[in-house]
This record gives C-alpha cells, structure tokens and sequence, in this order.
C-alpha cells in the first residue's frame, strides 16, 4: 500500500523480532518510521546501526531514522521526538525471557515500569497521546477457560514478566482516567513466530533464555544437539504444553491495524488479543516443523518449568471485529518461514557484525 504520508511513528525496541517485522508493515502502509533500540534483545552493527533495521529498508525500499537509545535516559527520548514529527507511539521495548525475570525481577520492574513511565511523561510534555503498547497474555495467568477473551480477570500472573505487562496496563488505566487525551490500544499478543517470507529478518535470541522456534530451529540447524521439552505431565491432549502460535508478520499487521483504529477514533484505552484462536501442543509444533522441513529434532523431557502453565489460547474475534484483523499465517507456514530465515543466517545477524559488510 502506499499513498499519501500517514504520520510518523516512534517504535520502541524497533530492532527487535516484533519490532522489526512491524517496521516493514508500517513502511508499506505509508508510515513513516522512527526506531529506537538500545540492543539488549538484538543484535547491532559495529556502528550503532541495526543490521536488522537495514535489511527492513532493502525489504521496503525505503528509510527507518535509527536510534541507539535506552528508555530509562529520558533525555535522549526526548531529543529524538523534538527531531521528528512523531505522532504515534508503538511501544515493544522491554526485557522480556519469563525465566530471567524470575532471577532478577528488579531488573525487569526497573527496565519495563521505568521505561514506560519516561515515555509517557515525555508524549505527554510533547502533546502525543496516540500509542500502542505491546502487552502479553501472559497477564491472564493460569485461565479458568478458554479460549481467553479480552473480559478473563487479569493479574493472577504466574512470573514476574508477566507482572510487568500486567502493572503497566493497571497504569495506563489510570493514566488514562485522569487524562481523557490518551488514546492507546494495549494487544496482548498470544506466541509470536515465524519470519519475514524473504528471509532476510527473523528472530536472533541474543540471551540463552530462549523460545520454543528459535530452539527447534537450533537443534535442526546442529548448534543444540537436542530440544528440552519442559514437562509432558500437563493435562493437554499430548500432556505438552499447548500455546497460540501466532505468525510474527500476522502481529505486524495487528500494529498497523491498531494504529489505523487509533487515527480514526478516540478509545481512551483498549485491549485486544492478537492470536490465531487455536492451540497447538509442543509435541506438535515440533512435529509440524519436522514434516514441512524435512529435518529430526532430537528432544528429551524435564521436569515442569517454575512459571509455566498448560494451556492458553485467544479467542481473537474481538480484534477481527473492531481492528478488521485477523491472523491469515498457517502453523506450516510459520514454521517453513523460520527454517527458511534459520538456513539463509545460521548465525543469524552476527556474521555481519564480524566481517562487517552487509
């Protein structure tokens, strides 16, 4: 699509997995871009440069202004919206490994609640008020039923991430009763996977706290010998965990949808979940990415991890009804587009950053 000038958008944590993908929906939308990440889930150039982000403008064709820039420096958050003419927000930045969070949860209240309240007071100073933040289902806890709509009680949560996301829709809830100017829809997405279809993008876990794909993608590559299934004890079809696998250029266009809605209405503060509304086990996922790749993946089960629950799955009408979004990638698809970004950078972005040419 392209067309007149949409607006210019800040995407935090804009060299991400999420982030970068949603930056190529943006720019084919007619948005302009601005990004700003400070590398601590993704990897940077010898430059201060996003090798991801630069593969996003060969992909589009055309420019993303770049910023290494951490939310928790209010003053560089604040130049660097006084040198655009931003007027939308999508907020991705955050520290985000489930497991991690349990070990060191001031880091994860400090990063996520910090950077947060610094990006507001900011939008606020400027007169922005239009934003879309990036919240998990993570926040519903262990669910009485399913699939989740957006009315199952939030803030049961089982880990400290989690917490985080759930603490920070509570404080745009009040943020936005005090002050009516907001406009800001939170999509609490289910589990994002997959990869841009060229393979240039995808996702390159820089901590060893890892998901599912990625690791899958690993031990079918020969860089893990085998794949650790945490617990095949739940009370699932196939006793492994069962999750609603959602392909990352499906979310993309969530964003885009989200902020299309924003420009045209005022909704104070909305939440949608962005899912495929179905559940996919572990042992499945595994199989389905096995069968359409033609590879093996060795794995051995362990014990249940602290944190995890069984089964979570959206019910996504919600979003399809008010976004006119809805989740169009298939399973196979999801997992043919990683393998096919794994095979193309077995390193993913760091052979660059070795030899320095891209």
């Amino acid at each position: 699509m392209t067309g007149e000038q949409k607006g210019t958008v800040l995407v935090t944590g804009g060299a991400g997995y999420i982030g970068s993908h949603t930056v190529v929906s943006l720019l084919e939308a007619g948005y302009g871009v601005v990004a700003l990440d400070n590398f601590t889930n993704s990897v940077n150039s010898s430059k201060n440069e996003s090798i991801a982000l630069k593969r996003v403008e060969e992909i589009t064709g055309k420019k993303v202004h770049f910023y290494r820039c951490d939310l928790l420096d209010k003053d560089a958050v604040e130049r660097i919206f006084k040198a655009h003419p931003i007027d939308s927000v999508i907020h991705f930045a955050a520290l985000k490994a489930v497991g991690e969070s349990m070990t060191n949860p001031l880091l994860y209240y400090k990063n996520n609640m910090i950077g947060m309240i610094n990006l507001l007071e900011v939008m606020d100073s400027l007169g922005i008020y239009k934003m879309v933040f990036s919240s998990s289902c993570t926040v519903y806890g262990e669910p009485e039923r399913l699939p989740i709509t957006e009315e199952n009680p939030t803030g049961n949560v089982t880990n400290v991430y989690g917490r985080t996301k759930y603490f920070i829709e509570e404080m745009l809830k009040d943020a936005v009763r005090a002050d009516p100017k907001w406009n800001i829809i939170a999509l609490r997405y289910f589990n994002p996977v997959g990869a841009h279809k060229s393979g240039r993008i995808g996702e390159d876990p820089t901590k060893q706290f890892t998901n599912l794909m990625p690791y899958i993608s690993q031990v079918a590559i020969g860089k893990k010998d085998v794949l650790t299934i945490f617990g095949n004890d739940y009370d699932t079809p196939d006793g492994t965990g069962v999750r609603d696998y959602v392909h990352v250029m499906d979310l993309a266009t969530g964003h885009v949808a989200a902020l299309h809605k924003l420009d045209k209405e005022h909704l104070g503060l909305k939440m949608y979940n962005l899912g495929t509304g179905k559940g996919i086990s572990v042992m499945e996922l595994i199989q389905t990415f096995e069968r359409v790749n033609e590879v093996k993946i060795p794995y051995v089960i362990q014990e249940r991890r602290a944190g995890d629950i069984s089964s979570m799955f959206a019910n996504a009408t919600l979003a399809e009804r008010e976004l006119g979004w809805k989740a169009v990638h298939s399973v196979d698809e999801m997992c043919e587009d990683f393998w096919r970004w794994q095979t193309m950078n077995p390193n993913g972005y760091k052979t660059e950053q070795a030899n320095g040419h891209h």
